[in-house]
C-alpha cells in the first residue's frame, strides 16, 4: 500500500501535511477576521474574543451581588456560555494559549456553580504535559491571573476529580510565590491593580468559609483601586461591563439597602430574644447577633424573606438549649425537659427548663401559623417531632458525658450529626422558600442523603476546632474516639482522619447541592442551595478556629456586613484613568464600534438582540434611584430601566 492515499505515511510527511492544513486554516481565519470583524483593516488593539463578554458579564453581576436582579438575562448568557464551552476542543490542540485557559476556567466556575455538567478537562489538560508544566512554573509571573482563576475553579471540585485536586496543589504553590511580589500584576493578559490582595485572601480563607454579602462588599470597594485592564497591542483597554460606573452604583445602592433590611431584622430578633427571656438566662452564650449575621451574610435571599428570621431564631434556640444540656442541667432535669418536649406539654417544668420550653413552643407555633396562612396545611406535629429528635440527641450526649461512657465512632456520629442541629435550621426554613419543601420532609430519621451529608459535615467541622476544649469539659469528640479505637494513632493521625472524612463529605454535598438530576432531585433547588449555605456558615464559624465561641473574632465582619457604610467614591466615574504602572501603555475605554474592536455575534441569536429587564427602583431614604445600565456588545445589548 504505497499509493498516494496510503495510511502508512512517514511521521514527517504526516506532520508536514498537518502543518500545511493548519496554516491554511489560520490564514483563512485571519482574512475572515479582518474582512468581517475589523472593517477591512487591522485594528490598533487585539480583538477581544467575543465569548469573553457574557462570561465577564455574568461574573460581574454575580460578584457585585446583583445576580438575583437579572435572573433571565443571566440564564440566557449561561446557555450561550455552555454551548460555546462544549463546542470548542480542549486547549492542548491549540498549544499553551494562556487566554484559552483563562476563559475556560472562568466559564467552568460559572457553569458548574449554576448546575451545568461540565468537565474540567477543558483547562486541566496541561497537567499531563511536563513541558507545559515546567514552562508555567518557570514563568509563573506571566500566568498570575490565570493561576488565580484556576485555583478558584478547584473550589467546585467534586469527589474523584483527581485532575482538579492536582490543579489545586499546583496553582496554590505558584500563587504563594506570586503573592510575595509587591507590585501590580501585568501578565500579558490582564492588568489587575489589586490582584495580590485577592490572591492573599484566596490562600488564607477558602471559598466555603467566606460569606457572600461580604464578598460583594469587597468586590464593590475594590473598584476604588481600579478595574482589570485587558492587554492590547500597544495599550491597555477597559471592558465596559467591568468599568460601568452605573452598574457599580447600582450594586452600592443594593448593598446599602440590604444593610438597612438587616439592621431592622436584627433589632426584631433581639426584641424577640428578650421577650422570650433568652437573653437573661445567665449561663448561655449570647450569640443573637452572631446567628443573624451568619444567615444574612451567607446568602442573597429576597429583601422580604421570612427565611432569615426562621434560621436565626432556630440558631438562637439551639445555642441556648445546647448550653443548658452541656453546662447547667442535672441529668434528672434534662430528662424531665426532654420528656416535656416529647409530650409537648409544659407540666413538671420550672426555672430554666420552663423558659426554654415556652420559647420553643412560641417559636413552633409562630412558624406553623405562618405556614398555615400561606398553604393551608398544619405542620405543628412535624415541627414538634423534628425538635424532639434534636433534644433527645442532646440528652443522649449529656448522659454519655455525665456517666463517662465512650460510644463507638458509628454511634457517636449517628447521634452527633443530629445534635449539631444543622438540619433543623435548613428544613424548617425550606418550607418558606419558592418552591417550598414538602412538610413530610421534616419527619425525623427519614432525612435525604444531602441533609445527612450536611449534618455530618457540620459535626466534623465543630469537632476539629473544639476537641481540646471538650476534653477539658469531659465531653467526647470524634478526634478522641478515633484515638481510643486506634491506640497506635497520635493526635495528628486522628485529626488527619477526621479532616479526610470531612473533605469527602463536603465534596459529595457540594455536588448534590449544585447539580440537577441526582438522587435528591425531588428536593427543590432552593432547598439544596440552602444546604450549601448552611455548610458555608459552619465552615466560617469553624475555619481554623472556633470563631463562634470567640467574643471578638467576628466583630469586624459583623460591623461591615450590617452597620458600616461602603467606602465612598465607588461609583467609578473616571475622568482620567489613574496610572497603574510607569507605562508605555495608556488605558483606553473600548466600546463596540467597528473601527476599534468588533464583537460581532455569529451564533443562533440575531445580532443586536436586546433583552429588556424591568428593575424595581430602590428607595434609599430621601431619594429614589432609577438604575440604567448599558453593556456595549452587538451580541448582548441590555437596556435596564425602571
Amino acid at each position: 500500500m504505497n499509493g498516494e492515499g496510503s495510511l502508512f505515511r512517514s511521521p514527517s510527511a504526516t506532520a508536514a501535511a498537518y502543518m500545511a492544513t493548519r496554516n491554511t486554516q489560520m490564514l483563512s481565519y485571519l482574512c475572515h477576521l479582518v474582512d468581517n470583524n475589523c472593517n477591512g483593516g487591522v485594528p490598533s488593539l487585539y480583538p477581544i474574543d467575543e465569548d469573553y463578554i457574557p462570561i465577564y458579564m455574568v461574573n460581574q453581576l454575580q460578584r457585585l451581588g446583583l445576580s438575583t436582579r437579572f435572573p433571565n438575562i443571566i440564564n440566557d448568557m449561561l446557555e450561550h456560555i455552555h454551548r460555546e464551552y462544549n463546542a470548542h476542543k480542549p486547549s492542548e490542540l491549540c498549544g499553551l494559549i494562556p487566554e484559552n485557559i483563562y476563559k475556560s476556567s472562568l466559564a467552568f466556575q460559572l457553569l458548574r456553580f449554576h448546575g451545568y455538567k461540565v468537565s474540567a478537562r477543558k483547562f486541566c489538560w496541561f497537567l499531563n504535559d511536563e513541558y507545559a508544566l515546567k514552562y508555567i512554573e518557570e514563568n509563573h509571573e506571566k500566568f498570575t491571573s490565570i493561576l488565580y482563576n484556576l485555583y478558584r475553579a478547584t473550589y467546585l471540585m467534586f469527589e474523584s476529580e483527581d485532575e482538579l485536586q492536582k490543579l489545586r496543589s499546583f496553582s496554590r504553590k505558584l500563587l504563594a510565590k506570586s503573592s510575595l511580589i509587591s507590585q501590580n500584576v501585568d501578565d500579558n493578559i490582564m492588568l489587575w491593580p489589586s490582584l495580590h490582595e485577592k490572591i492573599k485572601c484566596e490562600l488564607a480563607t477558602p471559598w466555603l468559609a467566606r460569606m457572600d454579602h461580604l464578598e460583594h462588599r469587597e468586590w464593590i470597594e475594590s473598584a476604588n483601586k481600579g478595574n482589570p485592564l485587558w492587554l492590547g497591542k500597544s495599550s491597555y483597554f477597559r471592558i465596559p461591563c467591568l468599568d460601568d460606573g452605573e452598574l457599580i452604583q447600582l450594586a452600592k445602592e443594593n448593598y446599602e439597602l440590604r444593610q438597612k433590611v438587616y439592621q431592622k431584622e436584627l433589632g426584631e430578633l433581639i426584641r424577640w430574644s428578650k421577650i422570650c427571656g433568652l437573653m437573661d438566662m445567665g449561663f448561655a452564650r449570647e450569640k443573637t447577633t452572631y446567628c443573624y449575621f451568619a444567615v444574612a451574610s451567607a446568602t442573597s435571599l429576597p429583601y422580604d424573606s421570612y427565611v432569615r428570621l426562621i434560621v436565626a431564631k432556630s440558631a438562637v434556640l439551639v445555642t441556648i438549649f445546647d448550653d443548658y444540656f452541656d453546662m447547667v442541667g442535672s441529668l434528672d432535669e434534662l430528662q424531665i425537659l426532654a420528656n416535656a418536649v416529647k409530650r409537648w406539654n409544659i407540666k413538671g417544668l420550672k426555672s430554666h427548663g420552663k423558659i426554654l420550653f415556652d420559647a420553643l413552643d412560641s417559636f413552633v407555633t409562630e412558624v406553623a401559623n405562618k405556614y398555615f396562612d400561606q398553604y393551608g396545611i398544619d405542620i405543628v406535629d412535624n415541627l414538634q417531632k423534628i425538635w424532639y429528635e434534636v433534644v433527645d440527641s442532646w440528652l443522649t450526649e449529656a448522659t454519655w458525658s455525665k456517666t463517662g461512657h465512650i460510644p463507638p465512632m458509628a454511634s457517636y456520629l449517628e447521634t452527633g450529626m443530629i445534635s449539631i442541629a444543622a438540619h433543623i435550621l435548613v428544613l424548617q426554613a425550606s418550607c418558606f422558600l419558592t418552591p417550598s419543601l414538602s412538610p413530610h420532609k421534616l419527619n425525623p430519621f427519614e432525612h435525604e442523603y444531602i441533609t445527612k451529608l450536611l449534618m455530618i459535615s457540620c459535626r466534623l467541622l465543630n469537632d476539629l476546632q473544639s476537641y481540646e476544649k471538650e476534653v477539658k469539659d469531659g465531653k467526647i469528640n470524634s478526634v478522641h474516639i478515633y484515638m481510643k479505637e486506634n491506640p497506635e494513632a497520635n493526635i495528628e493521625d486522628a485529626i488527619h482522619y477526621v479532616e479526610n472524612l470531612l473533605e469527602e463529605t463536603k465534596m459529595k454535598l457540594l455536588e448534590l447541592a449544585l447539580m440537577d438530576g441526582n438522587d435528591v432531585e425531588d428536593l427543590p433547588k432552593p432547598c439544596k442551595r440552602l444546604h450549601l449555605t448552611a455548610l458555608k456558615v459552619f465552615q466560617m464559624f469553624f475555619n481554623s478556629a472556633n470563631h463562634f465561641d470567640s467574643k471578638d473574632s467576628l466583630l469586624n465582619d459583623i460591623n461591615k456586613a450590617i452597620f458600616i457604610p461602603l467606602e465612598p467614591h465607588t461609583s467609578l466615574h473616571h475622568s482620567e484613568p489613574q496610572p497603574l504602572l510607569p507605562p508605555p501603555k495608556k488605558p483606553r475605554l473600548v466600546i463596540n464600534s467597528y473601527n476599534k474592536v468588533s464583537m460581532k455575534y455569529h451564533g443562533p441569536w440575531k445580532p443586536n438582540h436586546r433583552f429588556h429587564c424591568t428593575f424595581p427602583a430602590i428607595s434609599t431614604g430621601s431619594r429614589r434611584m432609577v438604575p440604567l445600565m448599558k453593556v456595549y456588545s452587538s451580541k448582548f445589548n441590555f437596556f435596564v430601566t425602571h
